[in-house]
């Protein structure tokens, strides 16, 4: 048993951290699986290999999380450690303080136990823009495991990890979520503290977890997520107890089938799992409806013209001056210029200028504003939607897992993965992705379920009968 600690879930890990004795022995479970397969994976940027000074310092007192290892993406501030969002311009900078979702975790005595590798500022769906390394997918490592939380979803699909946080702006934990055969959420806008997150879409941003199985993933967004005052977007809304909302049963719940998700260039396999996923729903005693959100074709675009604004500001302060990579020189536009220059990688330069642009003179109108008024159309799509349906069933990626290098010198390509998980963000809705099978070269397949502002428990409720009826989870990537 001893030897195979690391295959625990989250509620198996909290249930057996009854003694110290115990949390050394899953520590060194987890810390030999990293030394054996993160060679390979490549999930890891860093790694808390001191246990003990954990155990000088948290005493136990009935915390509910109480050494529970949780490993942590690169963007999310941790005191005292290192945090870079994978990119060489943050290289040496370490937090003077916790994101609110750290500060939470290890309030109730979480563990953190790694920073997980990322497309460099969270630009990308594969994780192959970040400054240190490629991570890969460990169904098969010629395959990316999806981005920007790529990292995240690895570790997680690699039992490196009991649980993971990651960053969803633009799909960023549902898409790594589906193509490494792991359970992603992205809460609703404001229903988890953006605080001690290195923004990229203020707008858009929220920090989510990924899990081996739904019950896990409701366990630590419960612990993560409540209102903040230092986050003025943070809403101000009770947090039930998400675990409550876990029973099989779906009868009379209203389950919507956007036929515009539907469409050309999906891949067939892709789409027979998410329809036999629906069929599935119905023997369960779910209705199933076909339902329309007309503005979905505009989504990608009107993404990549909010978020690359929103990132050409958010980047601005990351000039070499306060923190961080500074170029050695004594002239000081030579230091502004060559810091950016060398500091970020290509995509993160890509996304300044094209959100540098949207943003200028006699373009804003064109461009942003227009974007900004389009967005509140794809928002009133789902508010009419959910008059009709509970929650919305789709796919979540419109392809399994793509060849590292694939799409890397085709970014247009590669903005297209999104083009299922962008809208939730521009509207604000909660978003959850699960394993619903393999492709024919037995990659993972995952759906996804969007939900009305903050009815984050009916999602769970839906996906917990499906994955107990399928158990998908149940199979292992063979590293």
């Amino acid at each position: 048993m001893s030897k195979d600690l690391f295959r625990m879930t989250l509620k198996e890990a909290a249930g057996f951290l009854s003694s110290p004795e115990n949390f050394s022995a899953l520590h060194k479970s987890l810390t030999d699986r990293a030394g054996a397969v993160d060679a390979k994976v490549k999930a890891y940027t860093q790694l808390n290999h001191d246990g003990k000074d954990f155990l000088a310092k948290t005493p136990r007192n009935g915390k509910p999380l109480w050494g529970v290892p949780v490993s942590v993406k690169e963007n999310i501030c941790t005191h005292g450690w290192e945090t870079t969002c994978s990119s060489k311009i943050l290289k040496g900078y370490i937090p003077p303080y916790d994101a609110t979702v750290i500060r939470k975790l290890r309030d109730q005595g979480a563990f953190l136990f790694a920073k997980c590798n990322m497309d460099e500022f969270a630009f990308g769906s594969s994780s192959e823009t970040s400054a240190f390394h490629p991570t890969f997918n460990p169904w098969d490592l010629e395959r990316v495991p999806g981005g920007s939380s790529g990292g995240s979803a690895a570790c997680v699909a690699a039992d490196e990890a009991i649980c993971a946080l990651g960053s969803d702006t633009g799909g960023s934990v549902r898409q790594p979520a589906s193509l490494c055969g792991v359970v992603g959420m992205k809460p609703t806008y404001g229903r988890v503290s953006r605080f001690g997150l290195i923004a990229f879409g203020s707008s858009l941003d929220q920090i989510g977890p990924l899990t081996k199985n739904v019950e896990d993933n409701a366990i630590l967004l419960g612990a993560i997520a409540g209102h903040d005052p230092l986050d003025s977007t943070s809403a101000n809304v009770p947090v039930p107890d998400y675990t409550k909302s876990l029973v099989k049963d779906v009868k009379g719940l209203r389950i919507g089938l956007p036929k515009d998700y539907f469409i050309s260039g999906i891949d067939p396999e892709v789409e027979a799992a998410v329809r036999e996923a629906a069929k599935v729903y119905e023997q369960l005693g779910a209705t199933i409806k076909e339902i329309s959100l007309p503005h979905t074709k505009y989504g990608v675009a009107v993404y990549y013209v909010v978020a690359t604004a929103e990132a050409s500001s958010n980047l601005a302060r990351f000039d070499g001056v306060q923190y961080g990579f500074r170029y050695p020189t004594d002239n000081l536009l030579d230091m502004y210029v060559e810091t950016r220059d060398q500091g970020f990688g290509q995509e993160a330069k890509r996304r300044i200028l094209l959100g540098t642009f949207v943003l200028s003179a006699g373009y804003y109108d064109a461009y942003y504003l227009r974007a900004q008024k389009v967005r509140t159309l794809i928002k009133q799509d789902f508010e009419n939607a959910f008059k009709e349906v509970d929650v919305i069933l789709c796919p979540t990626s419109p392809s399994t897992a793509f060849k590292v290098g694939e799409k890397m010198n085709d970014p247009l390509s590669m903005y297209l993965s999104d083009i299922y998980t962008i809208s939730s963000n521009l509207a604000g809705v909660p978003a959850l992705s699960v394993p619903c099978g393999f492709d024919s070269k037995g990659l993972p397949i995952g759906f996804q379920l969007m939900g009305k502002y903050f009815d984050e428990p009916t999602m769970y409720r839906a996906a917990y009968s499906y994955e107990q009826t399928m158990h998908w989870y149940e199979r292992k990537p063979k590293l």
